[in-house]
């Protein structure tokens, strides 16, 4: 594997600026922001690569048990325990325990801090074997970004991991890196958002792309992501959105049916 040394040491990139994210307290109070609608493009949920194993899960009455593997940049601060709720894996939680009352819907979170994919990919078989999860999600990509990782590993890395998954009987999405526009000039995440579309397609498996998510939402006025300040609330308005639009992408992929959604 290839590094590009000192590119880690300036740059928060994209998961320091959520996960570090710090409340600061005004001067005089002001009324509250009306949150932000964050609507998902239908053409983020088509659903075009099924999870059968949710599907199934979903069709017996469950338990539909899901495993979240990523880094930081799934959490809310540094305490993994304070950001289980506000967290988007906790918020696509609550998501689907409303889109499926009558169903026992788990979750399980392991954060894999600093690690690229090579070094997270070996241990996929491992936790799923320990958790036995009907869905496996993982996030990857932002650790090699800030690394600058050859892309070509990374991809062969993201090949492994994927097989491990599907060889281990669990369904897998795809999480690639958070955007962050004030990082773009100096580290390019490019390379590593391709190469996961590339594995996705080749496995079929789906894709959750956060990057273009976020994207457009910054363009679109949602959240102010230029700031040089990035308050928590900031952060728990982005992954309350990121976890919902995660769960309508989940019940697009498993195509329940209607009865069992409301």
């Amino acid at each position: 594997m290839k590094f590009v040394s000192g590119s880690i040491l300036s740059v928060s990139l994209l998961a320091g600026f959520l996960a570090a994210a710090h409340a600061r307290a005004e001067d005089a109070p002001t009324a509250p922001a009306p949150p932000p609608a964050c609507e998902v493009p239908d053409y983020f949920l088509s659903g075009d690569i099924p999870l059968p194993k949710v599907a199934e899960a979903i069709k017996a009455g469950g338990p539909l048990n899901i495993m979240v593997v990523g880094s930081r940049s799934s959490m809310i601060g540094a305490n993994p325990s304070a950001s289980e709720t506000a967290a988007y894996p906790g918020q696509m939680l609550a998501a689907l325990k409303a889109k499926l009352p009558v169903i026992q819907v788990n979750l399980s979170v392991e954060i894999q801090a600093k690690k690229t994919a090579e070094e997270v990919a070996p241990g996929l078989s491992k936790l799923v074997e320990g958790k036995k999860p009907t869905l496996v999600i993982w996030q990857t990509g932002t650790v090699d970004a800030m690394r600058s990782v050859d892309p070509d590993d990374f991809r062969a890395a993201i090949d492994q991991g994927v097989v491990a998954l599907r060889d281990a009987g669990a369904d897998a999405i795809l999480v690639n890196p958070q955007y962050s526009p004030r990082t773009e000039s100096m580290i390019s995440a490019s390379a590593y958002l391709d190469n996961m579309r590339v594995v996705a397609q080749e496995h079929e498996v789906p894709l959750f792309d956060r990057f273009a998510l976020m994207q457009k939402w910054s363009e679109a006025g949602e959240f102010d992501l230029f700031t040089t300040v990035h308050s928590a609330e900031l952060a728990k308005q982005v992954h309350s959105c990121l976890g919902r639009a995660l769960s309508e992408f989940i019940m697009a992929a498993a195509h329940p049916k209607p009865a069992q959604e409301n």
